[in-house]
């Protein structure tokens, strides 16, 4: 099974990072967090990511806040899907973070999650990897049946509670 990368640009980011660690253990699939800055770091980033694919790896998270620019710096050394999570870490509450991930230059893309959305950016590289990985989309089918489950079994007690 391919790995996943999890990259972020400051030890600041972990807190909301690890929803997706976490995430990915659940489901089995590998991975490697890392810390990385696309401008204090630059030839890191492009170094780790530009060997990626022959590094085992399948997708690419990448998480920052403020100008944001790691998941673009990403997406411009691999042809990996790179997977941006907005960090909400200033004054604007993550809108400069979400601006800056998603509004990304034709030919250059990258999937945007929800400010400081991390379990959604793991579970969407999971669905990457599940086109592949059949034991992982019947996992995912197994998930979304069980939330469903709960879902239902709210509202019976809420039907029952109010609707007399």
């Amino acid at each position: 099974m391919k790995k996943i990368a999890i990259i972020m640009g400051s030890d600041s980011d972990l807190p909301v990072v690890e929803k997706a660690a976490q995430t990915l253990s659940e489901y089995g699939v590998p991975f490697e967090m890392r810390i990385m800055s696309a401008h204090r770091t630059p030839d890191v980033v492009r170094e780790f990511i530009g060997t990626a694919r022959e590094n085992g790896f399948g997708a690419v998270i990448a998480a920052a806040g403020k100008a944001a620019h790691l998941a673009g710096a990403a997406a411009a050394n691999t042809t990996l899907p790179v997977i941006g999570i907005p960090i909400k870490s200033s004054t604007l509450d993550g809108l400069d973070a979400l601006l800056s991930t998603v509004q990304m230059p034709s030919g250059m893309p990258v999937a945007t999650v929800a400010i400081d959305g991390a379990q959604n950016a793991a579970l969407l590289a999971i669905q990457m990897l599940s086109i592949t990985e059949p034991e992982l989309a019947r996992k995912l089918s197994d998930a979304r049946a069980k939330a469903a489950e709960k879902i239902c079994a709210k509202d019976a007690e809420l039907a029952a509670k109010y609707n007399k």
